[in-house]
């Protein structure tokens, strides 16, 4: 079947419990979802895209020939790390600093843990490393913080101690010396002497990570943790991938494989590192939602996406997604890389509903998730213990004939067993009360998520409108979304897919950082830099190896749009703020000042202006230059609106349906979205069910449809 244009982009985002699939073939769409094999992920990878090329009326074949890019995000890097199945790897480091991923941090014990567990203390402890203490070594070498080598490294002393790590098994090397960001040469040597006495000729061979190579900046603690992590997840990631690209290949794909990145942008895999892709399909979410909710007029958004597993929630503000963490946490490890901020709570469809005996008998959900396999018990998988869609489908949400497009038929009795006997019968209640309870908490914690994320960063939860996303989504927006106090819900037509639809439309983007002291104002006489050369050469040396890199993935570095970002501090604070520089280059004293004045107008949004004294002195810790290019997109259709009465067609009949709002089961109408016409409005209390995810509309709410399929709450 002919395209009517000639771009085809797939993308596929892979979850913990499922698989999604979203296609733009010409000016056509289509979406699909398969369960995660997490034993192959390209197993349900490959199911997704047959269902989608189906939906099409094409082979496989045929659209994989067609494709002109595939664009891919995964939680892979997350479960490897959550499962601890890394390679066994060595580290070489400075000596005398072989006990520093030990040591930590002061505040280490408390990275990565709820605040509600921190309340805890005694069971409070620092992540175990993930490389044991025998398996660091310290090398005879010094370099200080400008870069001049203080004591040259004793190779013959390196050799035997590279040997050593080789005969206690070890499969990579993570090199990680002082102030290697201001000079790389010891480090770039160590892989020298490695490579020379195990070449890729032969089976021994074992991959190399550089900590310069990684994070080239100057804090050595995260520097250390981030290689580490980086090399801990190469192997794995690379396995997935080779087998996902093999499958590709076999059918006909010839282009680029393209990997969505945390910071918020994407490259091929072959320029991919492992910790690029930690979180990269929430964040895909985030930047689609921009782009859509630029076309429908929504400046403030707040993004959540309820899978399976998980709650993820970011946020758009005046138009723009460029919300960076401010301590970056991987698993329960500080890092230092550009991470678009993107919050995650264990609350999904497949949450575990379970009683804590410890605090008197309360009712918890999460953050444990029964997964794809076994699943919720309704699934009748073999899965035993309750979950959140056990409790939807009791209560009536959900329809057991036609769930997953009807291609999965859920058990209502095993979902009331499972409910009964961990829930219902140690609190002494009734399993519909109980199944009511379990919808309570889960929303209840997603709603407190969203409110401390708008009003602890200073923002009024009224003036956002809430885009719910992810399969489970839809199902609970109105109960998380009205109280957490935002009046306004979206549900975009694909949003069961939607990080995998965001990602169709985000454009090229990588990230460049270098550390490099440079004072600004001096904090002695309050004059601005004069020394100009500093800061051009440090930025064009990014600049320069970003166009080097763009060109290695036959992409026309020439075209690309260049961003300066620079992480900058008043003398004597701990943490740096980053902004965007108004000026790629600074030639006059004007100039600097530009960039010290963006640099107090961020801060003073984010600190208010009494935290400001540049009479300290401000100095600038390290340069980011972004380099973005437009990747092709596929427009969003609009259609003309019609009556606000529905189709008789759209309506499929009722079911009863449990309301909080009334305590009991009411006959409640059930519609089939895909026949309801742009323009018309549906009232509540209304069960709305797609193939891929069911909108339930409580009492006294509205779902209108907009121009581009759109559901509009209010």
């Amino acid at each position: 079947m002919d395209k009517s244009t000639d771009y085809t982009i797939v993308a596929i985002d892979i979850g913990g419990t499922f698989t999604d699939c979203f296609v733009s073939y010409g000016d056509r769409t289509a979406t699909a979802k398969a369960p995660t094999t997490k034993y192959d992920l390209s197993v349900g990878f490959m199911d997704a895209l047959k269902d989608c090329a189906k939906s099409l009326e094409l082979s496989l074949e045929e659209l994989v020939k067609d494709t002109d890019m595939v664009r891919y995000s995964t939680t892979l890097a997350m479960n490897t790390l959550i499962e601890r199945k890394g390679v066994k790897l060595g580290l070489i480091t400075t000596e005398g600093f072989e006990d520093l991923i030990y040591m930590g941090k002061g505040g280490s014990w408390g990275i990565g843990i709820p605040v509600r567990d921190m309340r805890c203390l005694p069971k409070m402890v620092k992540p175990a490393p993930l490389i044991p203490r025998h398996l660091i070594v310290g090398a005879k070498e010094r370099t200080d913080s400008e870069g001049r080598i203080v004591a040259p490294l004793n190779e013959k002393d390196i050799l035997k101690k590279i040997r050593y790590l080789a005969d206690q098994g070890v499969r990579g090397f993570v090199v990680c010396t002082v102030f290697s960001h201001a000079n790389p040469v010891h480090e770039q040597r160590i892989r020298q002497i490695i490579r020379q006495e195990y070449p890729e000729s032969y089976l021994g061979a074992m991959p190399v990570t550089l900590s310069s190579d990684v994070l080239p900046k100057f804090r050595m603690y995260t520097r250390m943790v981030s290689s580490v992590l980086e090399a801990y997840l190469h192997q794995s990631m690379s396995d997935e991938l080779v087998g996902m690209s093999d499958e590709l290949r076999n059918k006909g794909y010839s282009c680029p494989l393209v990997m969505v990145h945390n910071s918020g942008g994407m490259a091929d895999v072959f320029h991919t590192s492992g910790l690029d892709t930690y979180n990269g399909g929430p964040i895909a979410g985030i930047i689609g939602s921009a782009y859509v909710g630029k076309a429908l007029g929504d400046d403030n958004i707040m993004v959540t996406d309820m899978g399976g597993t998980s709650f993820d929630l970011g946020m758009v503000v005046k138009g723009s997604s460029r919300f960076y963490q401010f301590r970056p946490v991987i698993d329960r490890w500080e890092v230092d890389l550009t991470m678009m901020e993107s919050k995650s709570i264990g609350a999904g469809g497949g949450s575990i509903a379970w009683i804590n005996t410890a605090t008197g008998n309360r009712l918890e959900v999460g953050p444990r998730s029964a997964g794809a396999n076994p699943g919720p018990a309704c699934y009748d998988q073999g899965g035993t213990e309750p979950t959140v869609t056990d409790a939807d489908l009791v209560l009536g949400y959900l329809d057991p004939n036609n769930f997953h497009g009807g291609k999965m038929k859920l058990n209502r009795r095993k979902a009331e067993a499972a409910i009964r006997e961990r829930i219902a019968k140690p609190l002494n209640i009734e399993v519909v009360e109980a199944a009511g309870l379990i919808r309570q908490v889960v929303d209840a914690n997603m709603a407190d998520a969203i409110f401390n994320e708008t009003v602890l960063r200073g923002y009024k939860p009224q003036e956002f409108v809430m885009f719910t996303l992810g399969g489970a989504g839809p199902v609970h927006a109105c109960d998380y979304t009205f109280k957490a106090g935002i009046n306004k819900i979206i549900v975009h037509p694909y949003a069961s897919v939607f990080c995998a639809f965001g990602s169709a439309y985000m454009d090229f983007s990588r990230v460049y950082e270098q550390s490099r002291y440079i004072p600004i104002i001096s904090p002695v006489d309050g004059t601005y830099l004069t020394d100009y050369e500093q800061f051009n050469s440090a930025v064009a040396k990014l600049i320069d190896f970003a166009k080097r890199d763009l060109a290695g993935q036959g992409l026309p570095s020439e075209s690309a749009a260049y961003t300066l970002e620079i992480d900058m501090k008043y003398c004597g604070q701990l943490h740096s703020k980053r902004f965007v520089s108004p000026v790629l280059a600074v030639k006059n004293e004007e100039d600097v000042k530009a960039v010290y004045r963006a640099f107090e107008d961020e801060y003073t949004e984010v600190y208010s202006e009494f935290g400001v004294y540049p009479d300290g002195g401000v100095e600038i810790e390290t340069f980011v230059i972004r380099a973005e290019l437009t990747a092709p997109k596929a427009e969003i259709p609009r259609y003309p609106l019609q009556g606000a009465t529905p189709n008789p067609d759209a309506l499929k009949g009722q079911r009863d349906v449990y309301w909080q709002e009334w305590s009991r089961y009411a006959p409640t109408k059930v519609y089939e979205r895909k026949l309801l016409a742009p323009g018309n409005v549906v009232d509540g209390p209304a069960v709305i069910e797609a193939p891929d995810t069911t909108i339930v509309l409580p009492p006294g709410r509205t779902y209108s449809v907009l121009e581009d399929l759109s559901g509009l709450i209010e």
